[in-house]
């Protein structure tokens, strides 16, 4: 298994394996290091995330969702310049070959497993069914956490002593 995570200090991206024995993962850019929690990694997968700790996890399909939307969109344009030439079968053949590499690709790419908080990606795990798909419901929860946490910052950053009423 393989962790690709933002570190929680340098925010840069970093990746390290992941298997039962880790107890550690090293930030690459800063060298700071994220203890691995040791019920965090079983023989049944990944029950939390070792980067924020967290036990909202979600399957996801791991592949880049840009690249889906760029094959659907060439897919829909050549065929509306299809239509738009009266080629009714190439329009419709168009559509059914981009319908087909959807589908490929849906059966052929492997599923990740993502944290709701921090986003860290899990791959190249064993399949298990103990984590759900992807709920906007807990998604929406850790974004408005996290949006309630960066307000509390910036009214940290304001000085208390500074007046901020209009001058009169």
């Amino acid at each position: 298994m393989e962790v690709v995570f933002r570190c929680p200090s340098c925010e840069q991206t970093g990746r390290s394996p992941l298997n039962e024995e880790t107890t550690e993962i090293p930030c690459a850019s800063c060298g700071q290091v994220c203890g691995v929690p040791p019920e965090a990694i079983g023989s049944q997968g990944i029950s939390r995330c070792v980067i924020c700790r967290s036990h909202d996890l979600f399957i996801r399909k791991d592949f880049p969702q840009r690249l889906g939307v760029i094959i659907v969109v060439v897919g829909s344009l050549a065929s509306c310049y299809a239509w738009y030439r009266h080629a009714l079968f190439l329009t419709f053949g168009i559509l059914f070959i981009t319908a087909a590499i959807d589908v490929l690709l849906y059966l052929l790419v492997r599923d990740a497993i993502v944290c709701y908080r921090c986003g860290a990606h899990y791959r190249g795990y064993d399949d298990d069914d103990s984590h759900t798909p992807f709920n906007l419901e807990i998604h929406e929860r850790y974004r408005q956490e996290a949006a309630r946490q960066e307000l509390k910052g910036v009214n940290k950053a304001v000085d208390p002593d500074q007046n901020l009423s209009p001058r009169v």
